[in-house]
């Protein structure tokens, strides 16, 4: 979760997929459960009104019932594979910051189709399936219950906030009334999605040109305090930190060690993943801030924030409340679910397959 990076977001194992990849050694994960202390964190403000007005009661009259119909999927899938949390609320970051928040990224490419589909672009490649089957179970219940009624882009903004609260985090209300995007083009993918390795100024020169503020750029981040990134997303940090042959000097030398023994520079470390949050990493708390503070970081973006003094400041509060973060994460995902928002048939459509256009 986060911010949205292009890296793995994923949440147990216990994935029905045969190709999921595999998580760190129960050893490690124990090792730094033992070895780091978790950690604590708080706030943000700044909301701007977005082009088309939402609404928490936008379907009080067409589809009474939503809510309760996205939480019956949600709720049975984070038991039965809680990868899915992670994965659903990767979706949702990854959806809003291209095309903004109209469920571009769950449309199929065109068998046949001179150009792939937002899901198909490089950096959506590592994309979990259980996010995209997550949205296809709540929408189908949905689409039996309401017809026609109820967006794609919708559902995926309720069912990021369901799985945020299942794994722990805050409930806060979602305010609806987006339609789905008629485009999705991989080619605008690759300069609207935050790398791992991103400066804090090319991070903030992105969440910028999205409305969003510096605040929000370090809240929204602490959505990595769930989710686990691939070995690729950081292992220039551990053996060649900017072309140095050497590991960033930053990181703390167990994780380093830790890191090393399970991700190792040359071949046989493309399926394993670690945990963004190493200290509670299936709980969505407060704690990824304190590791920022620790030198636990995982993603050299992630660490930035605490580097930066423009932004170190806001981390070190974030880290000491955790009832201040879950109010300011909130704030700061409704602020995000406005981006880009698509009103009328003119500018977007309701689908009833979301990897289909509705035409």
């Amino acid at each position: 979760m986060p911010a949205p990076t292009s890296s793995s977001s994923s949440s147990s194992s216990s994935s029905s997929s045969s190709s999921s990849p595999r998580l760190l050694s129960l050893s490690f994960v124990f090792t730094c459960l033992l070895i780091f202390l978790p950690i604590s964190l708080a706030k943000t403000t700044n909301t701007t009104r977005p082009p088309h007005q939402l609404s928490v009661n936008y379907y009080t009259k067409t589809c009474p019932q939503l809510e309760q119909l996205v939480g019956s999927v949600t709720s049975q899938q984070f038991k039965e594979t809680p990868v899915s949390g992670p994965a659903t609320i990767r979706l949702f970051f990854h959806d809003c910051f291209v095309e903004g928040c109209d469920a571009s990224i769950m449309i199929s490419t065109k068998p046949g189709g001179t150009e792939l589909a937002e899901k198909d672009a490089e950096d959506n490649k590592n994309l979990r399936v259980e996010g995209f089957e997550s949205i296809r179970k709540a929408k189908a219940l949905v689409e039996s219950k309401c017809p026609g009624i109820v967006s794609c882009a919708d559902i995926l903004a309720i069912a990021a906030r369901d799985y945020i609260h299942l794994a722990g985090g805050p409930y806060y209300q979602v305010k609806k009334g987006r339609w789905d995007g008629k485009i999705s083009k991989a080619s605008r993918v690759p300069y609207n999605l935050p790398r791992a390795n991103s400066t804090t100024d090319q991070l903030l020169k992105l969440f910028n040109s999205k409305g969003l503020t510096l605040e929000d750029l370090v809240v929204l981040s602490g959505a990595h305090t769930i989710g686990f990134a691939h070995c690729k997303q950081f292992i220039s940090r551990l053996y060649n930190y900017k072309g140095t042959k050497q590991p960033d000097p930053v990181i703390d030398p167990r994780l380093l060690k830790a890191l090393k023994m399970s991700c190792p520079e040359f071949g046989g470390n493309a399926d394993i993943v670690a945990p963004f949050d190493v200290t509670t990493p299936f709980l969505f708390d407060h704690a990824y801030y304190g590791n920022l503070e620790a030198k636990l970081g995982l993603l050299a973006s992630d660490q930035a924030l605490f580097l930066d003094p423009r932004t170190k400041t806001l981390v070190q509060q974030l880290g000491k409340d955790k009832q201040k973060f879950f109010q300011a994460f909130s704030l700061a995902m409704d602020k995000m679910g406005s981006i880009g928002i698509k009103r009328g048939r003119r500018h977007g459509e309701k689908r009833k397959d979301c990897r289909l256009h509705a035409s």
